[in-house]
């Protein structure tokens, strides 16, 4: 570029994309829309008839919510203001006279405090030199357009995770797509509904490689130890390993794991709640049977992607488990105390735990998912036997105690779970495992549940108020009388009465949080 590109000289981006027809640029323009700021002075560059002004009016238009708004393109007034928000001045700079009357238009005052769409900036240097983005527009052999899009640094990265999850879909023969958002979870993955061009419904699964975090023990971040999913990989891995074993999990359509990109069968809205949000036991016993057939035949840890990739299932590991449990002295501990744990604390917390780990060293072990719970699940009532249930989510899959994904079903922190329906529950897994092989150890399955129950409970006290301090969500503070009522059932068991005790000596169960001391 020359140097009347001001800041475009070194530090610029670069992203082209192929434009077919109209329509391909007017979803363009529906992408950047919501990603242009205050401040934004957009460069718009080409030849005549290369679609500047389709591209302005479409961008406008988006801007403002509304498809039909009236455009008139500013070519004889030169500018054309519009009262969205933030406000858009739309510049035709084709038959400006001298650059000097931009002054005279209001750029400066535009640019500062709205967004600034400039068809033929190369009419006035100093439009180019204020751009943070410029769009240049060409015919592209064959037919059709090319964009390339021309970014600083700033706005180069709020637009370039939606312009690469634009290419994918348009590389999965899906770019044309209608996309609403759909509510996610309280991690940082993001999703979306598609509706393709035939009208079929599709999930999309946007999710940014996990930030590791400081380092919290022996140099390692938290997402290390507890063995969190880093990228997509594990989630596409699991869907097909899962779908192999007879469950009924998303097909994968299309992935991108260098991104974390996934595109998915959308399975349906149908829950396992009934319309006041209370279980619907059949619908959770199906789940349970469907464990157990999952459980019922050995797991090979070492799966392989589509792409051919392998990938190995990590080990829910005493490592794991211990950071996970910590959760309630790093966090819960001290919300309810109103001062940081003592040492003597942490290191009995810690020594109870390590004893119960060990413990689990006999237990079975199969691939748990380690989320399944209400949100996760989906009812197929057209279908029959175990497919009628399906399974969403198991982006942090591991090697650890078959009990663990009954436990965590049985105890689902954002439902309740009476304890006839838990008894329930667990006995149709039971019974399950034992018509497949009579030798099942029922005993050393019930210590393992009771261990593993507890130690997701002791874990999610933790996490809740995690999200409430650090990342200001109070919503999820109301499940914790939920996850009290919970253990105080789960500590009766045996193999958990020095854990009891050390909950009791704490008053961590009380019916309300103990007061600050």
């Amino acid at each position: 570029m020359t140097d009347a590109s001001g800041a475009f000289a070194d530090e610029i981006r670069t992203f082209t994309l192929d434009l077919a027809d109209e329509a391909a640029t007017i979803r363009l323009a529906r992408l950047l829309a919501p990603l242009l700021n205050t401040g934004d002075v957009v460069a718009l560059s080409g030849p005549l008839g290369a679609g500047k002004t389709t591209l302005a009016r479409a961008l406008i238009r988006a801007v403002a919510g509304d498809p039909d708004l009236e455009v008139p393109s500013p070519t004889y007034t030169l500018v054309q203001l519009y009262p969205t928000r933030p406000r858009i001045s739309h510049f035709d700079l084709y038959r400006i006279g001298d650059p000097d009357e931009l002054v005279e238009l209001g750029f400066d005052e535009a640019a500062e405090t709205g967004i600034v769409l400039a068809e033929w900036p190369e009419h006035a240097p100093d439009v180019l030199r204020a751009a943070n983005l410029r769009l240049t527009l060409a015919d592209r052999p064959g037919g059709g357009r090319q964009v390339a899009i021309h970014a600083l640094p700033e706005a180069a990265a709020r637009i370039e995770r939606p312009l690469a999850l634009h290419a994918f879909l348009a590389a999965s023969g899906e770019g044309d797509a209608d996309r609403k958002p759909f509510p996610g979870d309280a991690s940082a993955r993001r999703y979306e509904v598609l509706t393709t061009a035939a009208g079929r419904p599709l999930i999309l699964m946007d999710s940014p490689d996990l930030v590791l975090g400081p380092p919290v023990r022996d140099g390692r971040a938290y997402a290390e130890i507890a063995r969190s999913a880093r990228n997509t990989v594990p989630f596409v891995a699991v869907a097909g390993a899962l779908r192999e074993r007879g469950l009924a999990t998303p097909q994968i359509e299309a992935f991108d794991t260098s991104r974390g990109f996934v595109l998915m069968e959308d399975l349906g809205r149908e829950g396992v709640l009934d319309a006041d949000g209370r279980p619907i036991p059949e619908r959770y016993e199906t789940a349970m049977l469907t464990l157990a057939h999952l459980h019922a035949t050995p797991f090979d840890p070492h799966l392989v992607l589509p792409d051919g990739r392998p990938y190995e299932v990590p080990p829910f590991d005493h490592a794991a488990m211990a950071i996970e449990a910590s959760l309630l002295v790093d966090w819960y501990l001290p919300h309810v105390f109103g001062r940081p744990e003592t040492q003597g604390e942490r290191s009995a917390f810690e020594s109870v735990w390590s004893r119960l780990f060990t413990a689990l060293d006999t237990a079975e072990r199969h691939i748990v998912q380690r989320d399944v719970q209400a949100p996760n699940l989906v009812w197929r009532a057209e279908r029959t036997g175990l497919d009628r249930i399906a399974f969403l989510d198991f982006q942090d899959a591991m090697v650890g105690p078959s009990a663990y994904d009954v436990a965590a079903l049985a105890h689902d922190p954002r439902v309740t779970i009476e304890p006839a329906l838990e008894g329930r529950l667990r006995g149709a897994y039971v019974d399950a495992r034992r018509k497949a092989d009579p030798a099942f150890d029922e005993a050393g399955f019930a210590a393992a549940y009771a261990i593993m129950a507890a130690q997701r409970q002791t874990k999610i006290l933790g996490i809740f108020v995690r999200l409430l301090l650090r990342d200001g969500k109070p919503q999820y503070l109301r499940h914790i009388p939920r996850i009290k009522a919970y253990l105080r059932t789960i500590l009766t068991h045996p193999a958990l009465g020095e854990l009891a005790s050390l909950y009791e000596a704490w008053h961590l169960l009380d019916e309300a949080d103990a007061p600050h001391r």
